[in-house]
């Protein structure tokens, strides 16, 4: 197979092995990056050693192990590669800052990932302005996604990604693609500093809505990606009809992009969630 000619979003894999990263590529024909997350280091090889000892793995263990990962995967992937930061909720932007910048070193095509909270983004400020790229994980509001947008205005385009993450919201009760679709509108006349990457996706359906909603990029894990691959690998256009069930829809929120990122709200349930659920995958795989 190859890139359907048609296909406008870019495609990424979510996931940490990279012999699924050439898996992928041979059955797509292409593959244009990469999301990772650091408890993806427990099936390391270099994680295991450690793991199955008698002492218990470190902190410099598990950034090994990670590094040999997104070092194998890099070359692989022509767009990026995310490499996620620690930060739990008392993490502040300096340590994010000092880590982005050692994750930078570790591969030439590396975003880094950082949570939407008001250290997070002091960080992407800092980090986006000396011109590394970043990932912006965990949003799942349009005052948060303008935030990241209003905080990374010194960003090139390809430079910024913001990832709403759909299957968390759907866990809800609530339409996370009426939001992507939200997300996506917000951005449509912007100056592309910052590019939607649709994550959480759980189905194929979420996979194929982004498409036709033209979002820039889309990550899904490999089953979702054979799934595609199966079908075709079809593009579907602006009629294609997603069916949110009784899921409850977001409404359309005017945002002035131009405002000073700190006039927005970035608080959010699943943001607190999702950082707490991170810190303890990290902290667990110390055990």
């Amino acid at each position: 197979m190859k890139r359907p000619d048609n296909l406008t979003t870019k495609i990424f894999l979510d996931g940490g092995d990279p012999n699924e990263t050439r898996e992928i590529i041979a059955l797509l024909g292409f593959l244009d990056g990469q999301t990772t997350n650091p408890s993806l280091v427990a099936k390391n090889p270099l994680f295991q050693e450690c793991s199955n000892g008698d002492t218990a793995c470190t902190d410099d263990d598990l950034w090994r192990a990670y590094k040999e990962i997104v070092t194998e995967i890099s070359p692989l992937v022509p767009e990026s590669v995310s490499i996620e930061v620690y930060a739990d909720k008392d993490t502040k932007a300096e340590s994010m800052i000092e880590k982005g910048l050692e994750l930078n070193t570790w591969i030439p095509n590396a975003h880094i990932k950082l949570p939407i909270t008001t250290e997070g983004l002091k960080a992407a400020s800092a980090l986006t302005e000396q011109g590394l790229k970043v990932n912006m994980t965990l949003c799942f509001t349009q005052d948060q996604a303008a935030a990241v947008y209003a905080a990374t205005k010194t960003a090139n385009p390809g430079d910024v990604y913001l990832s709403p993450f759909v299957g968390r919201l759907d866990d809800r009760n609530e339409d996370g693609m009426s939001y992507v679709k939200n997300v996506v509108k917000m951005f449509k006349d912007s100056d592309h500093h910052v590019s939607p990457l649709v994550a959480s996706v759980r189905s194929l359906e979420h996979f194929m809505y982004s498409l036709s909603l033209g979002a820039d990029i889309v990550t899904a894990p490999g089953s979702i990606l054979r799934e595609w691959a199966e079908a075709g690998m079809p593009v579907p256009d602006s009629s294609y009809e997603y069916d949110a069930g009784e899921l409850v829809a977001f409404d359309y929120q005017e945002k002035n992009l131009e405002e000073d990122w700190q006039n927005f709200d970035l608080s959010h349930e699943l943001t607190d969630k999702g950082i707490e659920r991170f810190a303890a995958d990290w902290n667990n795989l110390l055990k």
